[in-house]
């Protein structure tokens, strides 16, 4: 069973996640800010790492991204955010610079269904 970090200050988004990604067999860690992710990756060893852009800051999610692909570079890491849908704001994920730059795997938008998210988790674990 594959374990995810789910890393998203907003409440509803996090337990629904939960619940989607538990009946679809996976073990789910949660988390509400970047601050509490670090621990938890060091404790509990994920194999992908899903984190909100949008947190204690603008820009909580891509801090927390490098700071985890300099600590665990292999450990997949999959930013979900609605930044796109509610500022306009796009970035993508799909050649090896932005991906460094990024320090993401890949950027999926929130407001796509689960079946799509899990496809794309599936590519990396």
């Amino acid at each position: 069973m594959a374990t995810i970090l789910l890393v998203d200050d907003d409440y509803d988004f996090l337990y629904q996640s939960k619940i989607w990604f538990t009946q679809a067999r996976y073990k789910v860690i949660t988390c509400q800010s970047s601050i509490d992710a670090a621990e938890l990756i060091k404790n509990n060893k994920p194999d992908i790492a899903l984190i909100d852009l949008m947190m204690e800051t603008n820009d909580a999610g891509f801090v927390l991204a490098k700071k985890i692909k300099q600590l665990y570079p292999d450990l997949p890491v999959i930013m979900l955010t609605a930044v796109s849908s509610e500022l306009g704001i796009s970035f993508e994920a799909n050649d090896k610079n932005s991906k460094t730059w990024l320090h993401v795997d890949a950027i999926i938008d929130k407001g796509n269904d689960f079946k799509y998210i899990q496809k794309i988790i599936e590519q990396y674990i």
